[in-house]
């Protein structure tokens, strides 16, 4: 399990305290793999259990945490397919089919990012994991379907090696991440 922190994305983050600080820099790598992983997190803290749920469930609900969230090597599941597809979605309804192409079976993430003409017209991207290329592109046109005449256009990008996925990281200190002051 992994805790994504968003600091950048929304506006209405509230700036975590120092325990809040601790638990990113203890959950940030990953939650322990035991029964009840709060509580573990929480004897390392001096925190108990509930406090440390509490208080991620509140740097959820602020937006100063994105998600808390398995993070599976698909390679190892034997999905050796990966694609990710990007596609051309008319602006007026990318909202609700992304959502709705979030939902679809094989897709792991979903999301909209800005297009930069002329060379990259693409809005929605969306990664699909299967156990061939024919798979991949069945579960595309799938999503082609979905998308209808609101799709102008799309293609498909396998991966070709393996990346070690990681969410931002907060260094251990007091006031890591934040800009340096101006030189004078």
């Amino acid at each position: 399990m992994s805790v994504s922190t968003c600091p950048s994305e929304s506006p209405a983050v509230s700036t975590p305290d120092e325990r809040d600080r601790a638990i990113v820099l203890a959950t940030q790598a990953g939650l322990p793999l035991v029964p009840d992983p709060w509580a573990a997190v929480g004897r390392q803290l001096g925190m108990s259990g509930a406090e440390v749920l509490a208080r991620v469930q509140a740097m959820q609900a602020s937006g100063a945490i994105r998600r808390v969230a398995a993070v599976p090597n698909h390679y190892r599941l034997g999905y050796v397919a990966n694609g990710m597809t990007v596609w051309d979605v008319d602006d007026a309804r990318i909202e609700r089919l992304g959502r709705e192409v979030g939902r679809l079976p094989g897709v792991s993430h979903c999301y909209r990012r800005p297009r930069h003409l002329p060379d990259w017209p693409y809005n929605l991207f969306a990664m699909l994991h299967g156990h061939t290329r024919e798979e991949v592109e069945r579960q595309a046109e799938a999503l082609r379907e979905l998308l209808g005449e609101a799709c102008r256009d799309h293609r498909i990008l396998y991966s070709s090696r393996i990346l070690k996925k990681t969410g931002l990281r907060l260094a251990g200190r007091p006031g890591a991440g934040r800009k340096p002051e101006p030189r004078r």
